[in-house]
């Protein structure tokens, strides 16, 4: 997911590992930007954001307490992603009901500023498997204590005891959702990438580790985004923060891959984005349509090498962009798009794990009615919708139900992203 709009300033093969390689087999079916101005739309009350900011919006959920957050191990893990028929995968997936298997679709927002029984309500009626921290999170206890709050949520009723992916965006520099006690201050993904790739893997580690003590099971970061030399201040979402991990594919990969690494020895998922890459536009997709068309893009570019490499890594997601991509599909903005998801990312790459938007309540998207940003999203082969605005869950469940009830073909490909979702789960020891 993107820096979404009110982003708080805080911030080889397949590798046989504690977490699945996802990427290197197939499994069952598949954020950011800048500042926001007061004046416009995206920054009322009815959403928030992740990008830099002055403001302390949030969100937030959980997963197993945090105390007790289960760390990937090698008991969970394989060389390959799980397939489809996985038994803990399958046996799960049959003990839900078609609105929970729904359910596992969404991730909501929980507010810095909203108490931790907020998200409660969407959890238990619209089965909403997975959260998100937004905002302004101060001091590991609180934290600790809404993720405890959260997974007691993941009631049998609600999601079939299945726990909560709990998210966070925690890169470094200006985006840092989680400060205070027990967070070390990061710096710029530009200043990580001048690290070594030890010091790099460990800073990584540090970030995994730290979260993974307050219930945060899986980090919106790295960001594989390269920014040309020439835009490090034109590009609104990445380059105006040092963002990046460089101004060229190669060092950008190396980065990523290493962050990638030291956010799993520390415990957590990590999360590349935003596919294909918001290193050439202008506009910054969570405030404004203006500047967000990338012309330079195409389905064989170098820039997609730091995404090729995170997935390589072991990463446990891919966000989209919100973007436009002329030279890949100029009739469809990338998280809608089935030639960007399907085809780029996971036919050309070889992906075939999570897929998750930047925040579909981002100026970008707002022109399309929620429920249909989330049919959309799910025809194009992605998995989870993200969205700040937690009231946005029961129309977008509203729409996946109706459209699976009217279209077999799109119930398979719900069903499949469902599957993959409990896959991830199971690979970060959530799961049997």
């Amino acid at each position: 997911m993107s820096a979404s709009r009110r982003l708080v300033r805080a911030a080889s093969a397949c590798v046989v590992s504690a977490f699945v390689v996802a990427g290197c087999s197939s499994g069952s079916g598949s954020e950011g930007s800048g500042p926001t101005s007061a004046s416009d739309p995206a920054t009322s009350a009815t959403s928030t954001s992740r990008m830099p900011s002055t403001s302390t919006p949030s969100s937030t959920r959980t997963s197993a307490p945090a105390s007790k957050t289960p760390k990937p191990s090698a008991k969970h893990s394989t060389s390959v992603a799980p397939s489809p028929t996985n038994s803990c995968v399958q046996r799960t997936y049959d003990r839900l009901s078609p609105a929970q298997r729904v359910g596992q679709l969404l991730m909501i927002g929980l507010d810095a500023n909203s108490p931790a029984s907020a998200d409660d309500r969407q959890i238990a009626q619209q089965h909403v498997g997975n959260v998100i921290y937004l905002g302004g999170w101060t001091g590991a206890p609180r934290l600790r204590s809404t993720s405890n709050h959260l997974q007691s949520q993941a009631t049998s009723s609600a999601t079939g005891k299945v726990p909560l992916l709990i998210a966070a965006d925690q890169e470094g520099g200006s985006v840092q959702q989680l400060k205070g006690a027990g967070f070390s201050p990061l710096v710029s993904a530009l200043q990580q990438g001048r690290m070594s790739a030890a010091q790099r893997t460990a800073y990584g580690k540090r970030i995994g580790t730290q979260l993974r003590a307050v219930g945060v099971n899986l980090n919106l970061a790295p960001v594989a985004d390269t920014v040309p030399p020439s835009m490090t201040r034109s590009n609104a979402p990445i380059g105006q923060y040092a963002r990046e991990y460089g101004h060229d594919p190669s060092t950008v990969a190396e980065s990523v891959s290493d962050i990638v690494r030291g956010l799993h020895s520390g415990g957590v998922g990590a999360t590349v984005k935003h596919f294909p890459g918001l290193g050439r536009i202008t506009g910054n997709t969570d405030v404004t349509t203006a500047g967000t068309t990338d012309t330079r893009t195409t389905s064989t570019d170098s820039y997609l090498k730091p995404f090729s490499a995170g997935i390589k890594a072991g990463v446990g997601a891919v966000m989209m962009s919100s973007a436009r991509y002329a030279k890949i599909d100029p009739t469809e903005q990338a998280t809608f798009s089935h030639k960007i998801i399907s085809g780029v990312l996971r036919q050309q790459l070889g992906w075939h794990g999570v897929v998750i938007t930047d925040d579909m309540n981002a100026v970008a998207v707002q022109g399309i009615p929620a429920g249909q940003r989330a049919v959309r999203f799910i025809a194009a082969g992605g998995d989870i919708v993200l969205t700040g605005r937690a009231a946005d869950a029961a129309p977008m469940v509203r729409a996946l139900t109706a459209q699976a009830a009217s279209d077999k073909k799109f119930a398979g490909k719900l069903w499949a992203s469902t599957k993959r979702v409990l896959a991830l789960k199971q690979r970060l020891g959530m799961l049997c």
